[in-house]
């Protein structure tokens, strides 16, 4: 019994110090938390009737897959961008001519939006940078 109080302060002593200088959204749950939750569902159940260990060790497994899939998308977006802003550099100075040929002109500034890198021409004509627009020039 000793060994499960003191486990159970030392999580949420964790779990306590990992919120706070937590900077994630306040509907997102950390994986301290979830052990803490863990924990508290192993001191609580029935002891005539305890649950199954694998059902703890599938939503442990299954709150790991969860956070290795957000941290890959978080690393994703950050490739995402760093591209846009390459890209976005590349094209200033530069010739732009859109996809479908209709617009023309030399790249004065670049913006990246949700919608991606959208290029402003020196006429003040805009053109999202996409599959098929051509950029030449110096």
């Amino acid at each position: 019994m000793t060994s499960v109080s003191s486990a159970t302060s030392s999580t949420s002593t964790t779990s306590s110090t990992s919120s706070t200088s937590s900077t994630a959204s306040a509907t997102s749950i950390d994986y301290d938390a979830f052990l803490q939750l863990l924990v508290a569902q192993l001191q609580n159940q029935d002891p005539t009737d305890p649950m199954d260990s694998t059902a703890y060790l599938s939503q442990l497994a299954s709150f790991s897959q969860v956070e290795q899939q957000v941290s890959t998308n978080s690393k994703l977006d950050a490739l995402l961008t760093s591209t846009a802003l390459q890209t976005a550099d590349s094209a200033i100075g530069k010739t732009l001519t859109s996809a479908d040929g209709t617009i023309s002109g030399t790249v004065s500034s670049v913006q990246i939006t949700s919608d991606g890198v959208v290029a402003t021409l020196t006429d003040g004509q805009t053109v999202t940078i996409e599959d098929g627009v051509e950029l030449s020039g110096s």
